[in-house]
C-alpha cells in the first residue's frame, strides 16, 4: 500500500510555522508556500499511476536494478511491454527477421583490480619514494591494457587544458611527448562551470593530442573543499565500465593515455621534489580568479604499475517511437529519455545485522524518471492528433556507470543520427513538495530554453536558473551526451521554490543513493503527474513547433558541438 503525501511536507510545515511566529517588526515574510489546491493538474495525468509504476520498479525483488542485473532485465521487459500496449513502435535493434524489437542490447567490459599491487614510484633528486594504490594515490585501471608498467618522466601543465575557443592552451612552450603529465584538477576560477566541467571532462584526451602517455591529477584548495582526500579515496577500487564498441575495444576518450592515476599531498610533495614551485605556492596562484599556474619540466620520474581482469555484462535501452503526422517534418526526432538502472544491492559490511536492509531501490534515482516517460508516452499516443516530428522514447541503462546507455544510444541511434533534433532527459525530480518552477540545465545554450518556459507556462510554473553552478549538473546526466553529438538538450529537475531547495538538499543529504530511497518517504504524487504534464507540454512543443530547437549563436556547445548548424540569435 502507498501512503500519498500530505498536501504540505513537513518541511514546508515548519516553514509556514516559522512565517506565522514572525514578530511584527521582522523583515518582510516571503511568500507562504503554495498549496496543491493552487497549482493546476491536467486530468489526464494521473499521481496513482505514476506510483504503481514507481512501486514496482522500485521493489525489493528487482534488487536496486544494477545494470546487467536480473532485477534490470526485469525492469526492462517492464517497460517494453508498457510501451508495447500503447501501440508505439518497437525501434531497438533489428532482429535476424528483419523486425525491430524493444530492446537495443549493449556489451559492457567490466574492468576490476586484479589481485595485485598497485601504486606509483617517483624517483628524483631525493632518491625513490613508493606509494601504493587505495592509500595514498589511486592508480586507475585501463580498460584496454590489463597490466600498465610504465616509466615516464613528468612534466606539471598547469590545469592541462588546450581549447582555441577560450583562448587556453596549458601546454604551449612544453614537451610532453612521451612523458606523463602532471594536471591540476578542474579549471581557471571564474570561468563559466558549464564549460569548465566539459574541459575537465576532456583533459586526458588534450594530453593524448600532444603526445603525452599519461595523466596525474592534484587536488587544488577549491576541489579539495568538495571532495577532501579522504572521501576520494573511499571510492579507489570500484570497478570500470566501458561498452564494447564495433571493434570489439572497450570505449576508451584517449587511447593514447596509458597510466591515469590521483595523488595525494603526501605523494604530490614526492613528485614535485626539486621543483621550481611548491605544491602550496601553485594552489595559491590557481585560488586567484583568472590565474593559470604556466607549467614546467619536473625533475622527477614515475614508475606507475597496475594489473586488472575484465567481464563482459549484457544490457539495454528499451526504444520506442510514436511516429509524427507531419508529412514533412515526421522525418525529425525528438527525444524524451530517462535512465532506468540504479546501484543495486550495497555489500555487507562488519557488523552489520543479519536482517540489515541493503537494496538501493532507486525509487526517486530514478524509477520516477522511468514512470514519467511512460507516463508522458501514455497520454500522447491517446492524443486524437499525432504530433507533427516523430518522438522517441528512450530509457536507458548504464547511468550510474557513467552516462554509458545514452552515450552508446547518441552515438548509435536506431534512427538517423542527423533525424535528431532536441533531446528532454528526466533524472531524479524531487516530487516531496508542490514544486512551482523547474530547471532546465542547459537551458540557456539553445533556443530550448525559451520552449520550455512557454510550455510551462500555462502550468503556473516558472523556470528557474541553476541554483547550484558549481555542482556542473549540465554535464552529469544523461542529455549531454546528446549534446555531444551536436543535439540542443535540456535535463529537467523540480525547482527550489515552495520549499524544493529544503526537500532536495535533505534527499541529497541523506536519502540518495542508499537504501531509504524507497516507497516509504513522503511522497506527493500528485507532483509527479504534474511532472510528468510539464514533460508532455514541453515534449509536444518541441515535436509540433514550426522551427526544431537551434544552438544559440556564439554558444560555446553549440559551436563546438555542431559548428555547421543553423544558430539562433541571443
Amino acid at each position: 500500500m502507498f501512503k500519498p503525501a500530505a498536501s504540505l511536507s513537513a518541511a514546508s510545515l515548519s516553514a509556514l510555522a516559522l512565517l506565522l511566529a514572525a514578530p511584527a517588526h521582522a523583515a518582510p515574510a516571503q511568500p507562504a508556500l503554495k498549496a496543491e489546491a493552487e497549482l493546476p493538474l491536467d486530468p489526464r495525468f494521473s499521481g496513482e499511476r505514476i506510483a504503481a509504476d514507481v512501486g514496482f520498479l522500485a521493489d525489493d525483488l528487482l534488487e536496486g536494478r544494477d545494470t546487467g542485473s536480473r532485477g534490470h532485465e526485469i525492469a526492462m521487459r517492464f517497460v517494453a511491454a508498457r510501451f508495447a500496449a500503447l501501440g508505439l513502435v518497437p525501434m531497438g535493434d533489428m532482429g535476424a527477421d528483419g523486425k525491430r524489437g524493444w530492446l537495443q542490447r549493449i556489451t559492457f567490459q567490466k574492468t576490476e583490480y586484479a589481485d595485485a599491487p598497485a601504486g606509483l614510484a617517483f624517483s628524483g633528486t631525493d632518491g625513490q619514494h613508493r606509494f601504493d594504490h587505495g592509500k595514498e594515490v589511486i592508480v586507475s585501471v585501463n580498460p584496454n591494457v590489463a597490466t600498465v608498467d610504465l616509466t615516464a618522466p613528468l612534466v606539471f601543465v598547469g590545469y592541462g587544458i588546450d581549447n582555441a575557443r577560450v583562448g587556453i592552451n596549458d601546454y604551449a612552450g612544453l614537451d610532453v611527448k612521451g612523458k606523463v603529465v602532471v594536471l591540476l584538477r578542474g579549471y581557471p576560477q571564474g570561468m563559466s562551470s558549464e564549460v569548465g566541467a566539459h574541459l575537465s571532462s576532456s583533459k586526458a584526451r588534450m594530453a593524448a593530442a600532444h603526445g603525452a602517455v599519461g595523466v596525474i591529477t592534484l587536488g587544488t584548495n577549491a576541489s579539495l573543499k568538495v571532495r577532501p582526500w579522504s572521501r576520494t579515496v573511499q571510492f579507489a577500487s570500484r570497478p570500470g565500465f566501458d561498452w564494447i564498441g564495433p571493434d570489439g575495444k572497450a570505449r576508451d576518450e584517449a587511447p593514447g593515455i596509458v597510466l591515469n592515476a590521483q595523488v595525494s599531498d603526501e605523494a604530490a610533495a614526492a613528485l614535485l621534489a626539486g621543483a621550481p614551485r611548491t605544491l602550496a605556492q601553485i594552489r595559491a596562484e590557481a585560488d586567484k580568479a583568472g590565474a593559470r599556474p604556466r607549467g614546467f619540466a619536473l625533475k622527477t620520474s614515475v614508475h606507475g604499475f597496475v594489473s586488472s581482469r575484465t567481464s563482459r555484462v549484457s544490457s539495454a535501452n528499451v526504444v520506442a517511437m510514436l511516429p509524427g503526422g507531419d508529412p514533412l517534418l515526421a522525418k525529425q526526432t525528438v527525444v524524451l529519455s530517462g535512465h532506468l538502472d540504479h546501484i543495486g544491492i550495497s555489500p555487507a559490511r562488519p557488523g552489520d545485522a543479519p536482517d540489515k536492509d541493503r537494496i538501493n531501490n532507486g525509487a526517486m534515482d530514478n524509477a520516477v524518471g522511468s514512470a514519467t516517460t511512460m507516463e508522458v508516452a501514455r497520454v500522447m499516443a491517446a492524443d486524437k492528433t499525432a504530433p507533427r516530428r516523430s518522438v522517441l522514447f528512450v530509457v536507458t541503462t548504464g547511468e550510474e556507470k557513467g552516462l554509458l546507455g545514452a552515450d552508446y544510444y547518441a552515438r548509435f541511434p536506431t534512427v538517423a543520427k542527423a533525424s535528431i533534433v532536441g533531446n528532454v532527459d528526466l533524472d531524479m525530480p524531487i516530487l516531496l513538495y508542490p514544486f512551482t518552477d523547474l530547471i532546465a540545465y542547459g537551458a540557456e545554450h539553445s533556443t530550448l530554453g525559451a520552449q520550455v518556459a512557454a510550455a510551462v507556462a500555462p502550468m503556473n510554473v516558472a523556470l528557474s536558473p541553476d541554483p547550484e553552478p558549481a555542482e556542473t549538473i549540465f554535464v552529469r546526466s544523461d542529455h549531454y551526451m546528446f549534446v555531444k553529438q551536436g543535439v540542443p538538450a535540456v535535463f529537467l529537475g523540480t525547482g527550489y521554490a515552495n520549499g524544493g531547495g529544503a526537500a532536495s538538499r535533505a534527499f541529497l543529504d541523506k536519502i540518495y543513493h542508499q537504501p531509504g530511497d524507497d516507497m516509504n518517504q513522503a511522497w506527493n504524487w500528485r507532483a509527479g503527474a504534474r511532472f510528468a504534464e510539464a514533460n508532455w507540454r514541453i515534449t509536444r512543443g518541441m515535436a509540433d513547433a514550426d522551427a526544431p530547437p537551434r544552438w544559440l549563436k556564439d554558444d560555446f556547445f553549440g559551436e563546438t558541438f555542431a559548428p555547421a548548424a543553423e544558430k539562433a540569435a541571443k
